[in-house]
C-alpha cells in the first residue's frame, strides 16, 4: 500500500475541520501528504450539498480524483454523499462512502478494502439519530487560524435548506473535549481560533446548564494567550447580554460578527421559516453597535426565492442600507429537493435571481468600501495569513475582518503585525 494521501474539501468551514481532523489522524499512522507526481495512495473529498451547484461541483470533484487517481483508494464523505444514495452505483471508481457518520472509522474501512477490493458504502440514513462524533484528532490546517468544530447538525428547518436531513439533530460537543483541543491547538502556536458548527450559536441547547456564551468564556479563560477567537456564524437570537459584555471587555474576542440574515422582508422572512423578523433583528443589530462600537456586521442574503416580488426584493435593499452592513454574502436561491420550498409556487427566473444578485454585489462593494474607509490611516493590528507571490504582497486580516495588504523585505506569513491602514495597501509599522 501506497502511503501518500490527497485531500479536497468542499463547502462550508464544518467540512475544512473534518478533512484536517482525518488527514491528520491519517499522518499519526503513517501517511504522508502526496507531493507533486508522487503515487497517490489515498483520494479524499469532503462534499458539499448546500445548493444544487455545491452538488454538481461535489460530483464533477468526484471524478476528477477518480480519473487521475485511478490506482487510489477513493473516499469520498459528507452531505453530497449522505442524501445521494444511488452516488456508490453511478460513480464505481468509489472506493469508500462515508457520509456525514462512521468517519472515526476512516482507517478500518481502508484496512478492509486493501483485504477485500470489494466497494464499501458505510452511510447511514438515519441521520437525525446521530450522536457527535468525536474525531479524536485535532485540526491542524495550514494557516494562521485554526477552526475548531464545537457542534453539529441543526434543527432550524428552514424551508430552503436541506442541512437537517444530511447533518441530522442538533448535538453539542462534549465541552471538555473543546476545551481540550483549544488548548492544544495554542500550545502548537495558533494565533487564531475559529468556533464553527453546522448552527454553532445553537451550542449547549442539548446539554444541562451551558450555553454557547459560556463555552465561549470557558474557552477565553482556558487560553490566556491566545490572540483572537472568532465566531464563524451566529444567528441574531444567539447573541445574549452575556456575549456582548465579553466582547466589551476582553479584546481577544474579534470585533466581528456574521449574522445570517436571508432577507429583508417580512413576508419572505416567514414563508423561509426564520425566526425572527426584521424589527428584532434591527433591535439586536442596534444593540450589538451599543455595546462594541468598532464591530463589523456582515451577513449572508438569499435571492429569488419563491414568491419574492421586486417589492419584497427592494425591501429586503432598503432594510440592508438601513442595517449598514461591512460586507454581504449574496445567494440566489437554489431548488434543493425534499425541502419545503422546492413545491412553492411562484417560483424566479434565474435571470431575474442574476439580476438580483448582481445589484446586491454592488451594494455590498459599496458598503466594504464605506466601512473600510473609516479606519484608514489608523494604527491597527492584524494577523498575516498568506503571501500572493504575484502581487508580491502579505495579506491578512484585522480583528473586525478588514482585508490588509502589506509589503515586507522578510516573511511575515503568520506573524501579528502594526499596520497603518490602508485600503489598497497598509503600512507595516512593526511585527512580533
Amino acid at each position: 500500500m501506497i502511503k501518500t494521501f490527497v485531500s479536497v474539501t468542499l463547502g462550508c468551514k464544518v467540512n475544512a475541520y473534518e478533512v484536517d481532523s482525518l488527514t491528520n489522524e491519517l499522518i499519526k499512522n503513517g501517511y504522508t501528504h502526496a507531493l507533486n507526481d508522487e503515487a497517490v495512495g489515498i483520494a479524499l473529498i469532503n462534499t458539499c450539498s448546500v445548493t444544487s451547484s455545491a452538488d454538481q461541483k461535489s460530483r464533477q470533484q468526484i471524478r476528477r480524483l477518480a480519473k487521475k487517481y485511478p490506482q487510489a483508494i477513493l473516499i469520498v464523505m459528507g452531505c453530497y454523499a449522505q442524501i445521494n444514495i444511488e452516488l456508490a452505483e453511478t460513480i464505481p471508481e468509489i472506493s469508500i462512502v462515508i457520509g456525514t457518520s462512521n468517519r472515526r472509522h476512516i482507517l478500518k474501512y481502508i484496512e478492509e478494502y486493501q483485504k477485500t477490493k470489494t466497494q464499501i458504502v458505510a452511510v447511514d440514513r438515519a441521520s437525525r439519530t446521530f450522536t457527535y462524533e468525536e474525531l479524536n484528532a485535532p485540526s491542524l490546517t495550514k494557516h494562521a487560524r485554526a477552526y475548531l468544530k464545537i457542534q453539529d447538525g441543526c434543527d432550524q428547518f428552514c424551508t430552503f435548506c436541506i442541512i437537517p436531513l444530511t447533518r441530522g439533530k442538533l448535538r453539542s460537543r462534549d465541552p471538555k473535549d473543546v476545551i481540550k483541543e483549544a488548548k492544544t491547538l495554542v500550545a502548537k502556536g495558533y494565533k487564531e481560533i475559529v468556533l464553527t458548527g453546522i448552527h454553532t450559536g445553537a451550542y449547549g441547547l442539548d446539554l444541562k446548564d451551558i450555553s454557547f456564551s459560556d463555552l465561549v468564556k470557558m474557552i477565553l479563560d482556558a487560553c490566556p494567550t491566545l490572540y483572537k477567537l472568532r465566531i464563524s456564524s451566529i444567528e441574531e437570537n444567539e447573541i445574549d447580554d452575556a456575549l456582548l459584555l465579553m466582547m466589551q471587555q476582553d479584546e481577544r474576542l474579534a470585533r466581528h460578527l456574521h449574522i445570517p440574515l436571508q432577507a429583508g422582508s417580512d413576508d419572505v422572512l416567514r414563508r423561509m421559516n426564520r425566526r425572527y423578523d426584521t424589527a428584532a433583528f434591527l433591535a439586536k443589530m442596534h444593540k450589538i453597535r451599543a455595546a462594541v462600537g468598532d464591530i463589523a456586521l456582515t451577513t449572508d442574503v438569499i435571492v429569488g426565492f419563491p414568491g419574492e416580488s421586486e417589492e419584497d426584493f427592494q425591501i429586503t435593499y432598503d432594510f440592508i442600507k438601513k442595517v449598514n452592513f461591512s460586507e454581504l454574502h449574496v445567494f440566489p436561491y437554489s431548488v434543493r429537493s425534499k425541502t419545503p420550498a422546492a413545491s412553492f409556487k411562484n417560483q424566479v427566473s434565474p435571470p431575474t435571481k442574476k439580476a438580483r444578485v448582481q445589484t446586491l454585489i454592488t451594494l455590498s462593494n459599496e458598503l466594504k468600501k464605506a466601512y473600510s474607509e473609516k479606519y484608514v490611516g489608523k494604527t491597527l493590528s492584524a494577523l498575516i495569513e498568506t503571501y500572493d507571490m504575484e502581487k508580491d504582497l502579505y495579506i491578512g486580516h484585522t480583528s473586525n475582518y478588514l482585508d490588509v495588504y502589506v509589503r515586507s523585505e522578510r516573511d511575515l506569513t503568520h506573524e501579528l503585525v502594526t499596520i497603518e491602514f490602508g485600503i489598497e495597501l497598509s503600512k507595516l509599522i512593526d511585527s512580533v
